[in-house]
């Protein structure tokens, strides 16, 4: 008896080319239903890797070109299921954030005053937003205003600004970003 090869999950050289030979009409067929060139190269070029390693469901090359646009619809759908999932989560944040009860004077008054100095360490669009919303009290319609963004898109920078002005409190803090000011010989006001 030879040595026989186990048979591999995949498609057939075969039905592959054909795929590849009609890779402009699947990109065509995706720009068509996607907002962006990215988005429909990105969708392509997943639904060729998931082809390849799971190509074996296909039976006859001859219906492997229906079977890909089936894919691809499929693709699409996700696609926009998670844009949408997305737009959710962010619209979330909006109203987490815009609820959120904004701390009395007595704890402002023990916050680290390392913040001011750590401000600069950010980027600029997060530093802004911090100084907009969180210390000088602005909502963030009005941060969304003046920095000519969406709501949405300005609720999740503030919240990306707080994660990096945290990661450099930590780094220069240590303990007192977690557990409050314990011994700071911070200036007040610097």
């Amino acid at each position: 008896m030879k040595n026989q090869q186990p048979a591999t999950p995949g498609i057939s050289p075969d039905a592959l080319a054909r795929l590849v030979e009609s890779r402009r009409q699947f990109l065509a067929f995706l720009r068509a239903r996607v907002d962006s060139e990215a988005a429909a190269e990105d969708i392509l070029q997943a639904a060729f890797v998931r082809t390849i390693e799971k190509g074996a469901s296909v039976r006859g090359e001859e219906n492997v070109v229906a079977w890909f646009y089936r894919l691809l619809r499929n693709a699409i759908i996700d696609y926009y299921r998670h844009r949408a999932s997305a737009s959710r989560t962010a619209d979330q944040l909006v109203h987490h954030l815009e609820s959120h009860q904004e701390p009395d004077d007595l704890f402002r008054g023990g916050i680290c005053q390392c913040i001011h100095s750590l401000l600069a360490s950010i980027k600029p669009e997060f530093r802004q937003a911090i100084e907009l919303v969180d210390l000088n009290g602005n909502s963030m319609a009005r941060l969304a205003e003046h920095a000519g963004i969406s709501a949405n898109n300005a609720a999740v920078r503030v919240h990306r600004a707080r994660q990096a002005l945290r990661k450099q409190l930590t780094t220069a803090c240590g303990i007192c970003a977690t557990h409050g000011c314990l011994d700071c010989h911070c200036r007040k006001g610097q």
